[in-house]
């Protein structure tokens, strides 16, 4: 049994697979999932788990090149953007319906409990070396 970082399994053989430049999405509990994606549900109920308890812990595993946000979130989830913006030297924004666009690209969708306006993000994997 792991002792430490991303105990679910699923979660942590996505992350091991990820290739530089390779994309996953956090997305909060109402982000519409195509039924051809991947996706990992850690929702429990609202909130439950929050958008950035699960963002810390992949930050954790995960060699984070860039965060592209909706620029919805600046005006609609401001406290949210600020945290969210801690995680990544290099943030980037596009329009939320672009975000929905990019699942279908994206390795996996991980799906929280968060229940907070446009709190989803695409996280691009980067390179240790």
């Amino acid at each position: 049994m792991k002792k430490t970082g991303i105990l679910n399994r699923e979660l942590a053989s996505i992350l091991a697979r990820l290739g530089h430049t390779d994309t996953i999405i956090i997305a909060d509990c109402g982000l519409p999932i195509p039924d051809n994606t991947k996706c990992v549900d850690l929702s429990i109920k609202l909130g439950t788990p929050s958008f950035e308890s699960v963002l810390q812990a992949i930050a954790e595993d995960m060699e984070i090149e860039s965060i592209t946000l909706a620029e919805e979130m600046k005006q609609h989830n401001a406290s949210l953007h600020e945290k969210v913006s801690g995680y990544s030297k290099s943030i980037k924004y596009t329009s939320h319906e672009n975000i929905k666009a990019q699942i279908k690209h994206a390795k996996a969708v991980i799906r929280t409990g968060e229940n907070t306006p446009y709190a989803n993000a695409t996280l691009q994997s980067g390179v240790i070396f």
